[in-house]
Order: structure tokens, then C-alpha cells, then sequence
């Protein structure tokens, strides 16, 4: 009777942690928007970079993001020295219980590539997919609804990514520039000739760009060799201000690219929002 007991007690503990959503940390919010589409109700998420006013490069970990981390049965972040901080959040409070998702490794990326790796729809679906599976193994009585909302995330990229195809049919090789390589891979999949990337990758990286790479961004402005410049709204630079100011006086169309999801708004509104802006600026450039 006292077996019995026991073994009905640890059964309905099984149950009653396989009832409670799990647990899932994101390092920045658009890879929480994807755990929550593909989670749905068997997930609660925490996002910690998710201000889209503040500069990602400039935040710092507080204790509730260590709890946070601490209590997280899922951690995903984007990797390759983009989000330092939380690979060493994690080297601090270690878990067998705990898994970490690097999307930049399910990209194939490495140290040294550009680290913006969301602007690519088939990071995220990579991601989901990743997602879908782990989230399956811990709680398999769920496993249909992952897959199926899994199904619905890749269904509801195809809109986007039929927007890109019909926009890379359009501006495939004109040339263009940006004050950082934030939008680096969706320009490439629009098929667009990126100059000044010298640039782009010192102001980055927090460094002065030489000389010869300022004047080389300028006369690409002055000369209106480019069509389009790009730059990161969220952050600010002296000499990056200056490329925008010079960009409005040359009558080169200007689009604000951000690092973080805005607020009310899916990944997939996001990027169609950011291609909306581009297609503006270079249809009304045209003209």
C-alpha cells in the first residue's frame, strides 16, 4: 500500500512538471519571438534584450537576468561575440537540466562573421526547427503541437520570403552602403553590391576607421556611386552620424535598420516592415 502510495505520488509529480510550460530564456527578443510562435502555450519566454531604443552593444547584465538564466529549462542566444555576456552567464551557473541553443552554429557561422545573422529568414527557420525538435524531447506529449505550430512559422515566412525574391528581381546589382553590416544579410539576399564594408566593420567593432575608408565612404556619397545607405538606429557614432549627414546632403536615400525587435511586433512584421522602407527609398530614388 505504502509502494502504491509513493509510486502514485511520483507519478503525479511527472505530471504536474510536464503541466508547467517550459522555461525558455532568449538573449535577444526576436529569438523569443520565434520560441513563442513555436512554443505557444507550452512555453513562457523571457527576453532580455528587448528595448529597441537602446544600444545592444551597451547592456549590462543585472541579477534578475541571472536568475532568469539560472531557471531557464531552454537558453538561445546568437553566439559569435555577439552576446558575450551570456555565454559567460552560463559558464557561472552550470545545469545538467539546462540546454543552450547557439543559433550562429545552426547558421554555420563562425567567429569573425558578421554577427547580424536574424536578417537571414533561413537562420530562423533553422532555429525553429532546432526548437520544434528539443522542445518535442522534453515534453513529447506535446509533440504534435510543436509540429505543428512549426509547420505554421515556415508557412508564414513564405509571404517575406517571396517579397525578397521579388525585390532581389528588381534591384539585383545595384550598389549600396550602410554605416554598419546590420542589414549585411538581407542585402545579400536581395542581391545588392555592397560597398565601404571596411568601414561598416571598424565602426562595429568600436574602432576608428582608417582614413583612406572614410574617404573612400565619402566619395561613394559624394559622387553618388551608391543608391541606398543603411544605418543602425540604435546606436550612435560620431563619424557614422557624420557618413548620414553627408548621405542627406548628397540626396542618397537613408533607411534606420535596428538590432532588436520592435515592441508589438512579430519577426515577421519586423523584416517586412524593414524591406517596406527599403523598397520605398530606392522606388522613390528612381523616379
Amino acid at each position: 500500500m505504502k509502494a502504491a502510495i509513493i509510486a502514485a505520488a511520483a507519478l503525479l509529480a511527472v505530471n504536474s512538471a510536464e503541466a508547467r510550460p517550459i522555461a525558455v530564456v532568449a538573449a535577444e527578443n526576436f529569438y523569443g519571438d520565434i520560441a513563442k510562435q513555436v512554443g505557444g502555450p507550452h512555453v513562457t519566454v523571457t527576453s532580455i534584450l528587448a528595448n529597441p531604443d537602446q544600444d545592444p552593444h551597451l547592456f549590462e547584465v543585472s541579477p534578475s537576468v541571472g536568475r532568469a538564466v539560472s531557471a531557464a529549462r531552454f537558453v538561445i542566444y546568437n553566439g559569435i561575440d555577439y552576446d558575450p555576456w551570456m555565454s559567460r552567464l552560463l559558464g557561472a551557473a552550470r545545469s545538467s537540466q539546462r540546454r543552450s541553443i547557439v543559433v550562429a552554429d545552426l547558421a554555420g557561422k563562425k567567429d569573425g562573421d558578421n554577427p547580424h545573422i536574424w536578417y537571414d529568414s533561413n537562420t530562423m527557420i533553422a532555429l525553429a526547427r532546432a526548437l520544434a525538435g528539443a522542445l518535442a524531447g522534453a515534453d513529447p506529449s506535446n509533440r504534435t503541437a510543436y509540429a505543428r505550430q512549426l509547420a505554421q512559422f515556415e508557412e508564414s515566412l513564405k509571404p517575406l520570403q517571396a517579397r525578397i525574391a521579388s525585390m532581389r528581381g528588381r534591384y539585383k546589382g545595384i550598389s549600396v552602403t550602410a554605416t554598419e553590416p546590420i542589414f549585411g544579410y538581407m542585402f545579400d539576399a536581395l542581391g545588392m553590391k555592397v560597398r565601404d564594408q571596411s568601414f561598416q566593420l571598424s565602426v562595429m567593432n568600436n574602432t576608428e576607421p582608417s582614413p583612406s575608408d572614410i574617404a573612400e565612404f565619402e566619395n561613394d556619397l559624394k559622387a553618388r556611386k551608391v543608391r541606398l545607405m543603411v544605418y543602425n538606429s540604435q546606436a550612435t557614432d560620431p563619424v557614422a552620424d557624420r557618413m548620414k549627414k553627408l548621405a542627406a546632403k548628397s540626396h542618397i536615400p537613408i533607411v534606420g535598420a535596428t538590432e532588436t525587435e520592435p515592441a508589438g511586433k512579430t519577426y515577421q512584421q519586423w523584416m517586412s516592415d524593414e524591406l517596406d522602407a527599403v523598397d520605398h527609398a530606392l522606388s522613390g530614388a528612381a523616379q
